[in-house]
């Protein structure tokens, strides 16, 4: 289950284009958990490649 954190890491910079209805939601997100919205997508990603279907299990 995916469960936000508030752990400090390293960082790189990488700009990414969203859309604007996912900016919104993502930054609801971080509003409710007082975290940065760089932190919510971090998480949310470490999340997806944490739990993606592996090629040989399609």
């Amino acid at each position: 289950m995916f469960k936000i954190r508030k752990n400090e890491i390293e960082y790189e910079n990488k700009s990414l284009r969203l859309p604007i209805d996912l900016i919104a939601e993502v930054q609801e997100l971080a509003n409710e958990n007082d975290i940065s919205f760089n932190k919510v997508v971090i998480q949310c990603i470490r999340y997806a490649l944490d739990h993606m279907e592996q090629a040989s299990e399609k």
